[in-house]
């Protein structure tokens, strides 16, 4: 595999941020969904990505969160230009600058990068995972109950019952503590560092978990959709987590709301 592929990324991620940065508190907001952002920044960091990837692969694919896809090779590119958009609205410095390469559905590439502390996550399929180009490692936490989980939840939240409301309450009384951030890819991560043992959560896109998911496996972490198959880019729910208490997760996920309250 061809090293600039990362490079290239990494190049991207990093000039990105720092167009994140500049405009931070100068943003005009509008409104996607109900409760969906975009802002001005998410359009003029997805454009600067895009033009450093074209600039690079003018052959391969991209899809990106607001400009969706374009192109068509087996190659592409899963861009989230600001992954946790209304944290950054809101002045909240929890947000991810996320690009992440497959050739079909088998990742090859996955950089996040956390603008607001300057932190900088990479993986290459069989090369480990970096934070800052230092090693990274899932967490050795044995137990459901000595773990640290986070998850989120969708934008269809305030209209739709299958929320994660249920798989919440059942975590909250079989764990340590549950956490929510409101970027998947900041999720994924802090999974992969093992700030997090574990993670969970639906409604999600390919862009969203692209980069964060090959980056939890090169740290050593297992991912899967929440039946414990085999996890797909397009399949929208992601079960992340070190190979201690994956399968511990999979086993409350399937408690469903007949579970809740339980202790």
């Amino acid at each position: 595999m061809s090293l600039s592929y990362l490079a290239v990324a990494i190049q991207a991620a990093l000039q990105a941020g720092a167009v994140a940065r500049n405009m931070i508190g100068q943003v005009n907001i509008e409104h996607k969904g109900r409760i969906d952002l975009v802002t001005d920044a998410d359009k003029a960091v997805e454009r600067e990505i895009v033009r450093i990837l074209r600039g690079a692969f003018p052959e391969h694919a991209i899809l990106a969160e607001e400009t969706g896809t374009s192109g068509d090779n087996a190659y592409c590119w899963y861009i989230d230009p600001i992954d946790g958009t209304t944290n950054y609205a809101h002045g909240f410095p929890v947000y991810a600058v996320s690009i992440g390469l497959a050739e079909a559905d088998r990742l090859l590439v996955g950089v996040v990068y956390l603008p607001a502390t300057d932190e900088l996550f990479t993986a290459e399929l069989g090369g480990g995972a970096m934070l800052n180009g230092v090693p990274l490692r899932v967490s050795d936490t044995e137990t459901l109950l000595n773990s640290l989980l986070v998850t989120g939840f969708p934008y269809t939240a305030h209209d739709d019952s299958d929320n994660n409301l249920d798989h919440y309450g059942n975590f909250l009384t079989r764990c340590q503590g549950i956490r929510r951030t409101g970027s998947a890819a900041y999720d994924l991560v802090r999974t992969a560092q093992g700030c997090f043992d574990g993670y969970w959560e639906s409604g999600l896109y390919a862009y969203d978990m692209a980069a964060g998911a090959l980056i939890v496996q090169e740290a050593g972490g297992v991912i899967s959709d929440y039946d414990g198959g085999p996890w797909s880019l397009h399949g929208g729910k992601i079960v992340a987590a070190n190979p201690h208490i994956h399968q511990a997760m999979l086993d409350v996920l399937k408690l469903g709301k007949t579970g809740m309250h339980a202790g």
